[in-house]
Order: C-alpha cells, then sequence, then structure tokens
C-alpha cells in the first residue's frame, strides 16, 4: 500500500512531534507499504523519508521544480518526481495514495489533507483521510469540523470518514474498513 503524508518541511519545536514521526515510518515500513511525500529532505518531510530509507522502506517524493533547490529535494529517495506545479504534486501525491495522512505541520499541510478530505465527498477520492494527532495537534481542527456539522455543512455520516488519531492500530484498522463516502446529490 502506498501511504501519502503531509507533513512539516520543518521539524517545529516539540520533540513528540518528530518522534510520531518515527512511529509513522516504521509502521510504514514494518508493514511494507511505501511512502509517498513531499520528496524534501528538510523538516518532518525529511526526517520521515530519512526513517523509512534507514530501514529499507520505499519512498517516493514528488517535487515541483520551483521547490527544488529551495526545499533541498531528498538525494537518496526510491523514486523522485519533480512536476512544474502544486497542483501537479498534490494530484500525483493523491494518484499514487491508498490512505492518506497529515503529520503536524504548517498552513501546506492543514491545506493539503483538507483537500483531500474535501474531494473525498464530492466522490473525487477513494482514500481515507487521517489527521495523526500526536498531542492533540490537530483538536482545533477536529473541533472546526464538530462546529461544521453542529451548524449543518457537515453530516456525521461524512464527519466519520475523517480520522483524528495518534493510535497506530487505530489508523491501520481505520484504513482497511475504510469506504469512501457517497457522492453528495443536491
Amino acid at each position: 500500500m502506498k501511504i501519502t503524508v503531509y507533513c512539516g518541511a520543518s521539524l517545529g519545536n516539540h520533540p513528540a512531534h518528530q518522534e510520531a514521526t518515527k512511529d509513522l515510518a516504521n509502521w510504514i515500513v514494518s508493514n511494507q507499504h511505501t511512502l509517498v511525500y513531499g520528496g524534501s529532505r528538510a523538516g518532518l518531510m525529511g526526517l520521515i523519508a530519512d526513517s523509512v530509507l534507514a530501514q529499507g522502506g520505499k519512498a517516493i517524493g514528488i517535487m515541483p521544480k520551483f521547490l527544488q533547490e529551495r526545499e533541498l529535494a531528498h538525494p537518496a529517495l526510491t523514486e523522485f518526481v519533480l512536476v512544474d506545479t502544486m497542483a501537479q504534486r498534490k494530484a500525483k501525491m493523491l494518484e499514487l495514495a491508498d490512505a492518506c495522512i497529515a503529520l503536524p505541520g504548517g498552513p501546506g499541510t492543514l491545506e493539503e489533507i483538507t483537500e483531500v478530505y474535501s474531494w473525498a465527498r464530492i466522490g473525487q477520492n477513494s482514500s481515507p483521510c487521517i489527521f495523526f494527532n500526536k498531542q492533540g495537534f490537530y483538536n482545533p481542527v477536529r473541533q472546526m469540523y464538530a462546529s461544521m456539522m453542529e451548524a449543518g455543512f457537515l453530516t456525521q455520516t461524512d464527519f466519520d470518514k475523517l480520522l483524528f488519531s495518534e493510535d497506530l492500530a487505530e489508523i491501520e484498522a481505520f484504513i482497511a474498513s475504510y469506504q469512501a463516502p457517497l457522492v453528495r446529490t443536491y
């Protein structure tokens, strides 16, 4: 299975987020999955790739040309795909994804996982979307989705198609039993 991981190009300032990144890398390798990610050697992106590769796992990086030098493209990936735009990067990462997981990160990480979850609701993404919620990092996002549900902009059924967890066994079970949301009709 290919696990598309969205995460920061910075390490952040909480060691727990770096540990979560290593835990996810260990899970990917121990289950013989392949990492798909943004292709950088910086921050949590580099940490997850290095951790997967150090254990003999496979890592595929997708990076737009304009970020190749700025984000320090990882030099030792199993496969490196160079694209022209961020839109192409995101499309390729989703095309390869059997599951989408967001580790802690910044606005780009949040935007990417939110977009693929939104696409699931309109039939453009059949892969499960998961927020790796180490130390409650994504609790404010979860609350926002709960507020959307309470306000009638998101159904309980669709909210249940999104997982917030730091438990890899729960994440694995969620992926195994996932069924994409029904396409909304109006």
